[in-house]
């Protein structure tokens, strides 16, 4: 299946503005992020583009490794927590970084040892988070849709932490102190009454994203969509405008959603 796909993108796409002998070095997140891009490689290749991909198993990594030049582009990110490595990394030029486009989103998921639905979450109960105030808001708005907590009103979704929570009637404490890669470790151990865990951390370890969280955030309106991130100016490259283009394309939407079945969402611009 994944050759007709790919055959059918060369096909579809062409060679026309081809790139003779150009090598793009990207770093990736290793699912579902580098077995896009290898999906995306004989396609590029048919463009005269050599794509690298280099997996990286950490959330730091990708962003320096970029800032340093030795990537032409990472994709594992979304955008607020790009916004929020650019203000860690204020005043540092090397850290001028784009969106060069919007690929897919990850829906995260809340999973759970001990309980089927988030209503069930005990008085006093921990939810342990990972370690980026730039997901806190995504997290918490799948609490209050579930009518677990109240957050304040007017703040943009990608902007909510955990200090704007209005209202706690089961006192939950949310501990956002674990790196994501160890997350499905937290919840295979059991160590608290609910774990969120990102798509991919969660497909890498063998996880259902779609049917074994107790709750799924919506895809409907997501700001967090995963992007292909470069230096700014870099975004004008013909090869990085190639590398968008493949992944936007309708060939590796119906890859995306053939191989995830919903765990891994296309992107429609």
């Amino acid at each position: 299946m994944k050759k007709h796909i790919v055959a059918a993108a060369v096909l579809a796409l062409g060679t026309s503005g081809a790139l003779a002998d150009t090598t793009l070095r990207v770093g990736a997140s290793p699912v579902p992020h580098a077995e896009i891009l290898e999906f995306a490689k004989p396609i590029l290749a048919e463009q005269g583009i050599d794509l690298e991909v280099i997996v990286f198993q950490d959330y730091v990594l990708p962003n320096t490794t970029l800032a340093g030049g030795e990537l032409d582009a990472n994709y594992f990110q979304h955008v607020p927590y790009l916004n929020s490595v650019l203000e860690q990394n204020a005043g540092d030029e090397s850290y001028d970084f784009v969106n060069a486009g919007n690929i897919h989103v990850e829906p995260i998921g809340i999973y759970s040892k001990r309980w089927k639905t988030l209503s069930e979450l005990p008085q006093d109960g921990r939810v342990i988070l990972r370690d980026s105030v730039a997901e806190e808001g995504r997290i918490l708005s799948i609490f209050q849709r579930e009518g677990v907590l109240t957050l304040k009103e007017g703040v943009e979704p990608v902007d909510i932490r955990i200090s704007d929570i209005a209202e706690n009637p089961k006192n939950l404490t949310f501990l956002p102190d674990i790196e994501a890669s160890l997350l499905p470790q937290v919840y295979a151990n059991d160590e608290a009454d609910a774990v969120t865990i990102n798509a991919n951390y969660a497909l890498g370890a063998g996880l259902d994203p779609v049917n074994d969280p107790i709750a799924v955030e919506s895809a409907e309106n997501n700001p967090y969509a995963n992007i292909i991130t470069v230096r700014r100016g870099d975004e004008e490259r013909p090869e990085i405008k190639a590398l968008v283009e493949v992944l936007q394309s309708d060939a590796t939407r119906e890859y995306i959603n053939e191989t995830y079945k919903g765990a891994v969402l296309p992107v429609v611009e």
